[in-house]
């Protein structure tokens, strides 16, 4: 099946506005679609018996930058017994404490940006999320065991972000040289 062919599936069963952009020029193409309707595409692409993308190989997040005042998420799909790949994107806005209304999740005293967990579709999406929560500082409501995974439970901060900074020491460790 062709990368618009899946787009057409996905179309026809949510509608067009479930399509944010495309760029099916791209050496892998991928589809945008907005995070609350993430959960009901990936479910529809593993559930479908022309699609059944069983298998999710990787999670990645992207810290835009604060000058982009965005992050994505970037989610790579591969359907073994049809042999066909798809990735899917969602753009989801930073967080900061001017803009804390839509799309971002108060933890602690942070705010987080906010996608739904894909753990009840495909068992791989669990460690993924948890290491792009702790190191990118994502919140993927409805996880199982949203808790970081590289980083100690106590450690500040959430070290792959753009505007991250380095502690000066960690349990009386001095860290930043």
């Amino acid at each position: 099946m062709t990368f618009q062919e899946i787009i057409d599936l996905i179309i026809s069963k949510f509608g067009q506005e479930t399509i944010v952009a495309t760029d099916s020029d791209a050496l892998q193409p991928y589809v945008y679609v907005p995070a609350e309707k993430l959960e009901a595409v990936a479910q529809f692409l593993y559930t479908d018996p022309r699609l059944y993308f069983d298998y999710l190989s990787c999670i990645t997040g992207i810290d835009n930058g604060a000058e982009k005042n965005s992050m994505e998420m970037d989610y790579r799909l591969y359907s073994i017994p049809f042999d066909h790949h798809f990735v899917i994107k969602v753009k989801l806005p930073r967080n900061s404490i001017e803009d804390s209304t839509t799309g971002l999740h108060l933890v602690d005293t942070t705010w987080m940006p906010v996608v739904p967990s894909l753990t009840h579709i495909w068992r791989t999406a669990n460690w993924h999320e948890r290491e792009t929560f702790d190191l990118l500082g994502i919140w993927f409501e409805g996880h199982p065991d949203l808790r970081r995974i590289l980083m100690p439970a106590d450690w500040e901060g959430h070290p792959l972000r753009k505007d991250y900074v380095e502690q000066e020491s960690y349990q009386g460790i001095k860290v930043k040289f």
